[in-house]
């Protein structure tokens, strides 16, 4: 039901109704925000959560999930509580319900728990422009577009995303997007679209600055470790990484994250190739402080020519030096910095390895620059500066 693909990785919580002691809260007196998203709140903790957790703050806050099959006879909608009193909605469709039937299923179930709640003030938050398909009647004040990839570029899009795409630029009152290269692509497109690259709470990171106790998958591990954290997909250089870790077998690599949408079996294996899986947000920093160099090993295809990496802000805000291929926002906002090194091959990558490792031997250098290229740059105040652009129709 979802187009992540054959080997989507198994996201837990959202497979199965769990108890939780967070609460799904509903003030009346306060607006609603719906917001429909191709990823799942306990996936991969990136920017629809670190948005929406804020935005839970002035709204009645509803994170509409892709169907997920059940064994019941009868569609129903699992609902999830979530910190800050979210509501995790996730259709449970029966097996085989596909098509314009689930279609219907999802809108029915979306306008019975909109009625229950009583919601009639509403603010509808797109982050997959499919899910118009049962939510175009709902008449709320504002329409947001938070373009945070070109979903039409990666494995497994269904055709008509692109049309859906034109549709809800259309009907969207303000456009966001997740970096400068995708603005770039959308603001011919629509007069009211804004650039916000994907930003960093930088404290949260900052604690990988100073010595963590190590996890234990990773204390075993030998030095240096130059490391990865995120979605091993589609946009993952597994070729590259096979090529620079035979390069260099004394050094070890470190693969942090689930394996979406391609074969694990593609993956390379070796000695000094350490897939450690998906971890929790909050475990992140406790493996960036093992590393001694970061990298984003990005393949340069069609699904990468608009991303813009939320990890390059946290790397270095672990104090981390960064080594990435040439990813287009990477470059123009990193590339001059000293402390982000851009190669285009694997032997440019090893060598750029080579720099960011004694880059780190300056410790008090590579801070204070990292510090520099931060500045101000958080997820509060891109939050701010969103809540600015939401202007309400009457």
């Amino acid at each position: 039901m979802s187009w992540a693909g054959q080997f989507h990785y198994d996201i837990g919580n959202t497979r199965r109704a769990v108890t939780s002691d967070n609460t799904p809260q509903f003030d009346p007196s306060r607006p609603t925000l719906l917001c429909l998203s191709h990823l799942r709140w306990s996936f991969v903790y990136q920017r629809p959560q670190h948005l929406m957790s804020r935005f839970a703050r002035d709204f009645n806050l509803l994170f509409w999930e892709e169907p997920i099959a059940c064994e019941e006879p009868e569609p129903w909608l699992q609902v999830r509580g979530e910190a800050g009193g979210l509501h995790v909605l996730v259709p449970r469709l029966p097996a085989g319900c596909e098509g314009e039937a689930a279609v219907q299923i999802q809108r029915q179930l979306l306008d019975g728990y909109l009625a229950e709640l009583g919601v009639d003030d509403l603010v509808l938050w797109y982050y997959t422009p499919m899910s118009q398909s049962f939510s175009a009647h709902l008449h709320p004040r504002v329409i947001v577009y938070d373009c945070m990839d070109e979903l039409s570029a990666f494995r497994g899009a269904p055709p008509e995303l692109v049309q859906r795409e034109r549709e809800l630029l259309q009907r969207a009152d303000v456009v966001f997007t997740g970096g400068y290269s995708i603005w770039e692509a959308k603001r011919a497109l629509h007069a009211n679209a804004h650039a916000f690259p994907s930003s960093v709470e930088v404290a949260h990171f900052a604690a990988a600055r100073v010595p963590q106790q190590e996890p234990a998958d990773q204390a075993d591990i030998a030095h240096p470790r130059l490391g990865f954290y995120g979605v091993i997909d589609e946009r993952f250089d597994v070729e590259l990484l096979r090529s620079i870790a035979a390069q260099r077998p004394h050094w070890q690599w470190v693969m942090i994250g689930p394996v979406v949408k391609i074969d694990p079996a593609e993956l390379p294996q070796a000695d000094n190739i350490h897939y450690l899986g998906g971890k929790s947000y909050d475990q992140l920093p406790g493996y960036l402080s093992g590393w001694e160099v970061a990298l984003m090993p990005f393949a340069m295809n069609a699904s990468t020519r608009f991303i813009s990496p939320t990890k390059t802000p946290e790397y270095l805000a672990g104090g981390c030096p960064v080594v990435s291929t040439p990813i287009h926002d990477v470059v123009r906002t990193y590339g001059d910095t000293g402390v982000v090194r851009i190669a285009d091959t694997p032997d440019a990558f090893v060598a750029a390895c080579e720099a960011a490792l004694r880059d780190g031997a300056d410790r008090e250098q590579l801070l204070e620059t990292a510090d520099q290229v931060l500045g101000d740059m958080s997820w509060d105040h891109t939050y701010d500066l969103m809540k600015e652009k939401l202007t309400w129709k009457q």
